[in-house]
């Protein structure tokens, strides 16, 4: 059986819930990545940041990018996949969310992020267009 562990993106940075999006973006384009959990001072996972919440969210609504901070955007509790589930489970999950990005967990902590194309990866074809089929519409 493939896991979360098996597929997922190891080593995770997370972006303060006291950091700005401005540090959130600068550190988005130093690790090439499009996305980041938030993470909180008590090292718990509170939410994901997208390069789209910045820009909608923040820009786009005339914000400003250095003073609005991460945890501002974490809404409600993060979406996350265990480490040692399945990519049946993953599926199911991405597509009830409507995620393409779930932080992954060990107990409480963050071990790493499984995207869309990881998940599409791991899966026969099929399941793969069901996936894609599903978070593609509204």
């Amino acid at each position: 059986m493939t896991t979360a562990r098996d597929i997922m993106t190891g080593g995770a940075h997370c972006v303060g819930a006291e950091e700005s999006m401005l540090d959130a973006a600068r550190k988005m384009a130093e690790l090439g990545v499009g996305a980041l959990p938030i993470c909180g001072t008590d090292d718990r996972l509170k939410g994901v940041l997208t390069d789209r919440d910045i820009v909608v969210k923040v820009l786009g609504k005339t914000k400003n990018p250095a003073t609005v901070l991460a945890g501002e955007l974490a809404q409600g509790e993060a979406v996350t996949i265990g480490a040692d589930d399945s990519a049946d489970e993953i599926v199911a999950t991405m597509t009830h969310h409507k995620v393409r990005r779930l932080p992954v967990i060990d107990g409480h902590r963050l071990v790493g992020m499984v995207a869309l194309a990881d998940a599409a990866r791991a899966l026969q074809d099929p399941k793969a267009g069901q996936l894609l089929d599903a978070l593609s519409t509204d």
